[in-house]
């Protein structure tokens, strides 16, 4: 079966879109979309935000019928997800033909500290929520608001890492959110045959988490390997790791629940 030339008329809601992977994931669907299409683009900075609104507006998709909705919001809380659900379901039209969840947000988390430092479980609560929490009420909530029909597609991407399958010393927050996050995902496929459920990987890229992982990672061998990696030029840009993201969609040849990495693409 040859890949499709486009992703439908969609409603593709992501979160972290304001800028790094997100951001280039917006800009790519944005021009994949079908006009009638809408993006609902979620993230905390306002100002980046409605910026990258007025730039895909004034883009030619833009002015070809797309539109693009943003929510200030921060998803760790109950209303950050509210606010999402509202605008998505009030930019929701009957004749699309595609719901796309691109579950995108994440933070690194205190990596300057080994597990056995986590002692604080106020701390841990407060990073699962946005990191593992949000991801699984979030995909709920637009399971339910939009549940399936004849002529529906739905497709639930979570943006992973090579963490949620391999440890890394002293991103235990890290790696247990990308795992956990994974299994999740896995076990919504088994659950829900269908929807189409991707776990993606977009490899080492050049953001600003790598800056963070540079500097304040504690253990010293991984620390050196990310700095090793910036120095050597091997990160990848943002538009690079979406571009293979945007073939896999388009393809639509993966089982759902799979973990696909940018470098097997």
């Amino acid at each position: 079966m040859s890949p499709a030339a486009d992703l439908g008329r969609v409603l593709c809601i992501i979160t972290g879109a304001s800028r790094g992977f997100g951001r280039a994931v917006a800009q790519d669907l944005y021009r994949l979309a079908q006009p009638g299409s809408v993006l609902v683009l979620a993230a905390r900075s306002g100002v980046d935000l409605r910026a990258f609104q007025a730039e895909l507006t004034e883009s030619e998709a833009g002015r070809a019928g797309l539109k693009v909705e943003v929510v200030v919001a921060d998803i760790g809380k109950v209303e950050g997800l509210e606010n999402i659900m509202r605008t998505s379901r009030e930019a929701f039209c009957e004749d699309m033909d595609h719901i796309m969840l691109i579950n995108n947000a994440a933070s690194l988390g205190d990596v300057s500290k080994y597990v056995k430092g986590f002692t604080d479980m106020a701390e841990v609560d407060s990073y699962l929520s946005l990191n593992v929490s949000s991801a699984m009420c979030l995909t709920a909530k637009v399971l339910q608001a939009f549940p399936q029909r004849p002529g529906l597609r739905r497709s639930i991407i979570n943006v992973t890492s090579l963490c949620a399958l391999q440890p890394f010393r002293s991103w235990g927050l890290y790696c247990t959110a990308k795992a956990a996050r994974e299994m999740m995902f896995k076990v919504l496929a088994e659950e829900e045959p269908d929807l189409r459920v991707l776990s993606y990987s977009p490899g080492p890229l050049d953001t600003e988490m790598q800056v963070e992982a540079r500097t304040k990672t504690a253990d010293p061998s991984i620390k050196k390997t990310f700095s090793n990696m910036f120095a050597q030029g091997q990160l990848l840009t943002c538009e690079m790791s979406s571009a293979k993201l945007m073939k896999v969609l388009l393809d639509d040849k993966f089982t759902s629940g799979d973990h696909i990495d940018v470098f097997d693409v």
